[in-house]
């Protein structure tokens, strides 16, 4: 299996557009220690931007992970609209599903946990068995990562060792985050190896333009619109089977915008609400191209994604907790005490195709020594009048 995916230099950073307002802090969120075993415990950095608007964004870097979002709504009025933790504890609990971290080294599915690179084959951790899901037992979304300032950006570097959960080669990653004054949040990738490998870096943040407290009600009030015009196809391990479903007549065509209401559980295929990569139509792999735009009609709340990557993961949080009507069962444990359950949130998680290191009819995904992975990506938050 001989392909080399689109990696070149890197691209130019995005310019900071009217940054002068934000502000950049950083605390003490907690501390992590590598293994039960280990005797030191590291402490936990948490990095906080507010913009000249007010908005703000909070992350941290265990998993170099999105904490919070706080953002108006029409009226001025703040919420912050990222499901997450309030602890270090709850972070490293069983029951956290990936809030707002970093994916790697290959997120979504790897089918049978096995990959074949230039004829060599790699059997990786199945950590969702039989298949490798998200990285394996200790992807990247579970890695303290180390933390360098510059001015109002941070960088989060990880060197992910020869073997790590089966994966070969030396892996090098830097990640930078920063705030714009125009309520643009911005995340770049960038990742080298020492030997071929596969890369597949996402973001796992979970969205409720509502608020992160308020829960399925509404979730299914927001309408969505995802620039794709085909889908994977899946079997019944979700893992795609190599073939592009076209969406047009189908209850998966999000590209004219449509109410969540109205789509999930309305049929057969979507019973459970979405888990469907989305191959974005794009014009070129290696610029940013519109990826979504989700909106929330009662509080006027806008979120757009821009990314270079050629698929979308578009989850609605299927696997929470089902929320009983008498109340008795438990979700899973959030900010501000509240409890998350099924469809509390929705991920829009920039991509290649699941799996595609499997599938050589997918776009290329094997990164060489001497090329640099990229990766950007834009969430840009705005407001709706009427």
């Amino acid at each position: 299996m001989t392909r080399e995916a689109r990696f070149s230099s890197p691209i130019p950073a995005l310019k900071t557009c009217c940054d002068e307002g934000v502000t950049l802090t950083v605390e003490r969120f907690g501390h992590f220690r590598e293994d039960s075993t280990s005797k030191i415990a590291k402490p936990v950095k948490l990095f906080k931007w507010v913009n000249k608007n007010g908005m703000t964004v909070e992350a941290i870097n265990y998993g170099a992970t999105i904490t919070s979002i706080v953002v108006p709504n029409r009226n001025g009025e703040f919420e912050d609209v990222v499901l997450g933790c309030d602890s270090m504890d709850d972070y490293l609990g069983p029951l956290n599903p990936y809030f707002g971290a970093t994916i790697g080294r290959a997120c979504n599915r790897i089918a049978r946990g096995i990959m074949t690179i230039d004829g060599q084959t790699f059997e990786l951790s199945k950590n969702a068995h039989p298949l490798t899901l998200h990285g394996g037992f200790k992807g990247f979304d579970k890695v303290l990562w180390s933390a360098c300032r510059t001015d109002k950006k941070i960088t989060l570097s990880y060197c992910s060792k020869d073997g790590e959960e089966g994966f070969p080669g030396d892996l090098v990653v830097n990640i930078v985050f920063y705030l714009t004054d125009n309520n643009e949040f911005v995340i770049e990738y960038r990742a080298f190896t020492t030997k071929p490998t596969y890369v597949n870096l996402t973001n796992h943040t979970y969205f409720n333009l509502a608020g992160h407290r308020t829960g399925a009600p509404e979730l299914y009030k927001h309408k969505i619109c995802i620039n794709g015009e085909y889908i994977t196809a899946l079997d019944k391990q979700m893992v795609p089977t190599g073939k592009l479903l076209p969406v047009g007549g189908t209850t998966y065509d999000l590209r004219i915008s449509k109410l969540l209401k109205y789509v999930i559980g309305n049929s057969s295929e979507l019973i459970h609400g979405f888990d469907h990569n989305y191959c974005v139509t794009q014009s070129d792999y290696q610029r940013n191209n519109f990826i979504a735009r989700v909106f929330h009609p009662p509080s006027g709340r806008v979120l757009e994604i821009y990314s270079n990557q050629p698929g979308v993961q578009f989850y609605t949080a299927n696997c929470f907790p089902e929320k009983s009507e008498d109340h008795t069962e438990s979700g899973i444990p959030g900010k501000d005490e509240c409890k998350y359950f099924k469809h509390a949130g929705f991920a829009l998680e920039t991509q290649n195709f699941p799996d595609a290191i499997n599938h050589p009819e997918f776009p290329p995904s094997v990164l060489y020594p001497g090329k640099i992975y990229v990766h950007t990506l834009r969430y840009i938050f705005s407001v709706c009048k009427t």
